[in-house]
Formats: C-alpha cells, structure tokens, sequence
C-alpha cells in the first residue's frame, strides 16, 4: 500500500469515526486504526483485545463502511447475546450502518432480512452462533452469504476457546465458517477478556485458512494481535466479607441507595435474583431481575428501563453480561463471587465505561465454592453419555425430544452434549432432529481433566482475589496476562475501605425476615411424556383429571438464600439420615397454614424412602399430629421399587417408578390427602403416588415436600 494510499484511508476512517460518535474532534485510541487498516487496506486477519469501553465496534464498524464503499458485501457479526445485539444495532444506527439481526426472537422478520441482504441493503448483518448450525440457515442462507460476504466479525471471541470463562460449543464452528470463505475475506474477533493460553487458541482458530489459502500455516501466522492494557481507571474496587445471605441481604438494604446512579447486583443463581429484587422491591427500591428464565420481551423492557435510569438497579445473573452497554452505568455489586478473576472483570467492566468514577463492590458467600462446583460439572461431557447418544442415532432424523426419551438424559443437558458432539463430527443437526455422521469419535479425557484443572485453579485465583492485600485492579490485570498491570491507588487495599460497613438493625430484620420466608409451589403433571408408551408404560397424551395431583408445596428450593442452605446440608452428599429438626418442622407447619387449599386435607399419606425413611417418617407423623389429622401410614414398594436414578429425563424416569408403589393396608378416606416426600425433583414419584391413591379413593391428593430441586 502507498503513502498516499495509506493516508487516504486514515482520512476516511478518522471521517466515518467522526461520524459514528458525533464529535468533530474525535481521534482513534491507540490501536483503532491499526485494527482498520490491517482489515480494510490489507484483508487481514486480527485478533484486538482491549478493555471494555475502548471502542471495539468503533473498529468494526468504521471497516464495514469503508469495506462497502469499496463494493465489498455485508459485514457477517457473529453476537452471542440478545442484550448485546440490541445495543450493537442502536450504536450501528447511530453510525449510519445499516444493520439486522437474524436470531430466535424475530423469527416474524427473517422473510424481510433475507429479501433486504438479497438487494444488498444491509451492512452488517448479526447472527447467534447457535445460528450458523440451523439446518434452514446453513443450508438455504449461508452459503450464498459466504460468497458475498464482506468482513466476518466475531464478537466475545474468548467464546471460542475451552479456556475462555465461557465457552460456548457453537463458537467452535466459526473455525469451519472460516475455512469456507476466501482467503481474503478480513476477519476480526474482539474480546475484553482473554489471557494468553486464550489469545493464542482464538488467534488458532482465526488461522484456520480460506477456501483459497494456499497455507493455513501462513494464514495463522497473518493473525494480527493488538492487546492494549486493561487497567479501569474509573473503577474503585472494594471486597466486603459477611458472615451469611442474610448480612449481605442487610447490607445491601442499608446502602443500596447510597451507590452512586443506577447499576448491577449480580448473583449466582436465579432463585437468589429473584429473592433478591424482591426483598428490595418491598422496601420500596426500583429495582428488577432479569435472569436467563426471564420472557425476552421483559428483559428488552429491563434494559431499557436501567439505561434511562428508571431503576435503581438489575438484580441479575450472568444473563446480563457481555456486551450490555450503559456508558454511565454507576456501579456494579455482587452477591457471590463468580468462578474466576477473568469471569469477575467481564461483568465488572459494564461500570464506569464514560465516567470519571465507578463503584464495585464483591459480597462474597460461603456457599459460592458448591455453586461453582455444580455449574462447572455441569458444563463438561460425560464418556458413557455421549457414547449413548451416538449409539442411539443413525442416518433417519431424531427429535430432541424423541432423543431425550432415549437415551435418559434430560433436555438441557442433551442440548449442551449435542452441541459438543456436532462440533466434535460425530453427531448432525438436519431438517427434523440429529443423525449420526459415521465419523469416528474418541471421548478426549486428557483435554477435559485439562479443562477441569484448569476451573478448578480459576476458583482458587478468585477466592485469592478476596483475600489479597494487594491492589485488586492489578491482580486481575495480571489473571489477564496484562503486562501493563500496576497498582490503581484507587481500591480498598490502594488508597483504604471507601464503602461503610455498618447495617441498620431494621435491614436486619427485614433481611432475616426475608430469607425465612417459605413455601414454593409444586405445579402438578398434567401430561405423560412423549416416548414413555416406547418404555413400557402404557399411557400417552394428558394425564386423566380424576388421576392427577392437586397443587403441591415444598418448604424451600435447594437454591434459595434462606432455607435452603438448610436444606442442602440435609441432602448434602454422605449425610445421615436424621429425624426432622424443630425448626424444619415448624417451617413447614407455616407452609400449610399459609396454603390457602380449596379443602382441608383429612389424613397424612408418606412416601417410602430408601435414602432418608426416617427423615421422611417423622416430617409425615410431625405435620399430622401438628394438625391433628390421622397419620394413614406410607405407600409400600411394589415389584421391587423404583429404579433408575433421579434427574433422568421424564419418560426413563417415569419407566422406573411405574407400578412401584402400591397403597395395600392403608385405609384412604374419601377427602383430600396430603402426600409427605422429602423432596421434589421431576415431579414423576409424586405423580404416580398420586394417581395410586386417586385409584384407592382420595378426592384429591395434595403432595408436600422439604425441598424443590431446581
């Protein structure tokens, strides 16, 4: 490229950025303009790793108008979020670049998309990853796409790598888009959040060739990398270690309205943002949760609603993280520490991204390790599991549903493992389900154990953070690999405790209030699962009303703030069997009160435990001499009991408990009857106890649990 090459294109870049943030003055940061050049004058390849708030789509978006203007087709960019693709389309508007997305929320306007891309009046056209795996996409849109396509842009890239804090098994296919497309197609990923092991796997993946490369090696080593320091000068970092849920509860009742503007309270479950933002709605704070279970139209309704500062705050989950844009965003508070440095500055970098000052403060809790330990297992394939899954498939398509009746698995976990299988070649999604590739596959047990230990010292590295005497901005500078990394003067341990400490007695009060609030709905199955008829229980379609249970009620979720910490210990792995404690029982003895039932039972019914038969015993005999009502005895075993394991798929499970149980030698009076288990899972043993004593005479049957799972 000449000189004067070369300054033409700085001269329109500095135009089109101009342009895209409406100051006259603006200038490039340090690296902008290398990433744009490297992509528009050169076709490159690059990898930009910078601190939230530098400007990324600043450079994906100055390159796509340049791109267009040199003829080249529409910008394909790659988003894993829906939050994150809202703010990318508004801030695209903003630039004068034409942008849609094509994802699961607007299904309605894919037709419009499509016959917009075909008279080429899109720019940049941003899709899902679990996108470029939908058999109507990749097999009628994508192809004609890669022929005309301008730049690839990947966003979060760090997604693309087993090391990144979250891997996402659809990020692996963009090594495959990549291949297919010519060699000089410019691709850009862009992330805030990537050490070294990940720079270099994404760096792998950019490397991957073209259609035309004549060396992929050549190729990987074209990736430009351009990593600026990552230090936030607007953030003031602070860690403040409680005692339990319900001092951090109080806490935030006390000061939540003394963090500055509007902001963030992560938690690491739904159950806790839930409880959370409720507690603080009822002490009159604005604020909302937006979880991963909450309907998209409200979360869309959410965002909005924080960035014009119509609440106070979010109370949310990881749900709400990468991408999400809220320039003066004021602070952002955590109850319970995420699994890792690297996960922790990703969702602490949505503070302070155009302001001076940015408050951040880390609530750790006790429980954070088990949480961390669940998700992390949850997350990895399992050798036996997959093996069933490729062995159930062959060339005719299977449902997901059809599958999950199968293979014992249940639909979220089946979904992730197909997912990893796709990528790995063995499995395929097609019109009407999966089939089996043929290819062969070997369970990688060397990478995973990697994988693992590498979570595990990830773990650690935080429990460190909280810990540390050091400066906290640095310490996560260096969890990045950021050689850059210096002390901030601005933390805690920097310049000294900048947040107060004390709690108002009422906020613990109100606190403690809160989280020995009890009684969880049990909804009742109204239907039998797809496949169970395949398993030898002859039944199919809606469960018969005369053989259905009542609305149910559990003490508590495993996962709440409050009892369920009890709960967990009494379920806890290893632990004894143990007779129902006073104040469990009185718990429960406030649920009932609290149930607000049609009809008052007239007798008490209990499950037959093998696990836990006196916990089970004596919660049944507990209630019914609480409420003066006969103790009918428990349903007995039948052919063996049930088999199987809990937290099967329904149709494996309800095969396992299907006439496993029988109410001989129980006298069952005509009225309701409430059924004592101690605890709730897929519902399927309390319906089928249902439905033996709806057969024995019971009006109706109300089941009654300590625990929810899930």
């Amino acid at each position: 490229m000449t000189a004067a090459t070369s300054t033409e294109t700085r001269q329109a870049a500095l135009a089109a950025l101009r342009e895209l943030v409406g100051r006259a003055d603006a200038e490039f940061h340090e690296g902008q303009y290398e990433a744009i050049e490297a992509l528009v004058a050169e076709c490159r390849r690059a990898l930009v790793v910078q601190r939230t708030g530098w400007g990324k789509s600043a450079v994906y978006f100055v390159a796509t108008l340049l791109l267009r203007r040199q003829g080249a087709g529409p910008t394909v960019l790659v988003s894993p979020l829906l939050a994150l693709m809202r703010d990318q389309i508004a801030a695209a508007e903003r630039a004068g670049v034409r942008a849609v997305a094509i994802n699961s929320t607007n299904a309605h306007e894919w037709s419009d998309v499509l016959a917009q891309l075909d008279r080429d009046e899109v720019d940049v056209l941003l899709v899902s990853p679990e996108r470029l795996n939908n058999p109507a996409f990749r097999e009628q849109q994508l192809p004609a796409l890669v022929r005309r396509i301008g730049m690839l842009v990947v966003d979060e890239a760090h997604c693309i790598s087993d090391w990144g804090h979250d891997f996402r098994p659809d990020y692996r296919r963009l090594r495959d888009l990549i291949a297919e497309m010519p060699a000089t197609v410019p691709v850009l990923a862009t992330t805030a959040t990537a050490n070294s092991r990940v720079v270099a796997d994404v760096a792998e993946q950019l490397g991957s060739g073209g259609a035309d490369s004549a060396s992929p090696d050549a190729a990987d080593a074209d990736v430009l990398t351009i990593r600026g320091p990552l230090a936030r000068a607007s953030l003031r970092l602070g860690v403040l270690r409680l005692p339990d849920s319900a001092s951090r509860l109080a806490w935030l009742l006390s000061h939540l309205d003394d963090l500055p503007g509007s902001g963030i309270i992560y938690t690491l479950t739904v159950a806790a943002a839930v409880d959370t933002a409720r507690l603080l709605r009822e002490h009159g704070h604005e604020v909302r949760a937006y979880t991963g279970q909450t309907d998209s139209d409200e979360r869309a309704e959410s965002e909005g609603m924080l960035k014009r500062n119509e609440v106070k705050a979010l109370v949310a989950t990881s749900a709400l993280g990468m991408g999400f844009d809220k320039p003066d965003l004021g602070f952002v508070l955590h109850l319970g520490a995420p699994s890792s440095p690297v996960a922790y500055y990703q969702q602490v970098g949505r503070a302070g991204r155009a302001s001076d000052s940015a408050d951040v403060l880390l609530l750790p809790g006790v429980e954070d390790r088990e949480i961390w330990h669940y998700f992390a297992t949850a997350s990895m394939p399992d050798r036996e599991r997959a093996e069933r899954v490729i062995g159930a498939l062959g060339q005719t398509p299977v449902s997901t549903p059809a599958l999950e009746a199968m293979v014992d698995i249940r639909r979220t976990p089946l979904e992730l493992l197909l997912k990893v299988l796709d990528v790995d070649g063995a499995v395929r999604r097609v019109q009407g389900g999966w089939v089996a590739t043929g290819e062969p596959w070997t369970y990688d047990a060397e990478r995973y154990e990697r994988i693992a230990a590498e979570r595990i010292a990830e773990q650690q590295h935080m429990i460190e953070y909280e810990r540390t005497d050091g400066c906290r901005m640095e310490f996560l500078q260096r969890s990045l690999d950021d050689e850059t990394a210096a002390p901030c003067g601005r933390c805690d341990n920097c310049a000294g405790v900048w947040f107060p400490r004390e709690i108002r007695k009422t906020a613990t009060e109100a606190a403690a209030g809160s989280l020995d609030r009890v009684g969880i709905p049990v909804e009742p199955r109204k239907a039998w699962p797809t496949g169970a008829d395949r398993l030898g229980v002859p039944v199919k379609g809606r469960i018969a009303p005369a053989e259905q249970a009542a609305d149910g009620r559990a003490l508590a979720r495993l996962t709440d703030l409050g009892w369920g910490g009890t709960l967990r210990e009494i379920f806890a792995a290893g632990a004894p069997d143990a007779a129902v404690t006073p104040q469990a029982l009185g718990a429960c003895v406030r649920v009932l009160a609290d149930w607000g039932w049609d009809e008052r039972p007239v007798a008490v019914v209990a499950m037959p435990s093998r696990s836990r038969p006196l916990l089970v015993d004596s919660l049944a005999r507990g209630i019914a001499e609480v409420g003066r009502l006969p103790y009918a005895g428990a349903l007995s075993f039948a052919n063996g009991g049930p088999t199987g394991q809990p937290g099967g798929n329904s149709a494996f499970r309800l095969a396992g408990i299907w006439d496993r149980f029988r109410a001989d030698g129980l006298e069952i009076p005509a009225g309701p009857v409430l059924l004592v288990d101690d605890q709730a899972d897929s519902r399927w043993t309390l319906t089928v106890a249902a439905r033996v004593l709806r057969q024995s005479g019971a009006a109706a049957v109300l089941p009654f649990v300590l625990a929810l799972r899930g």
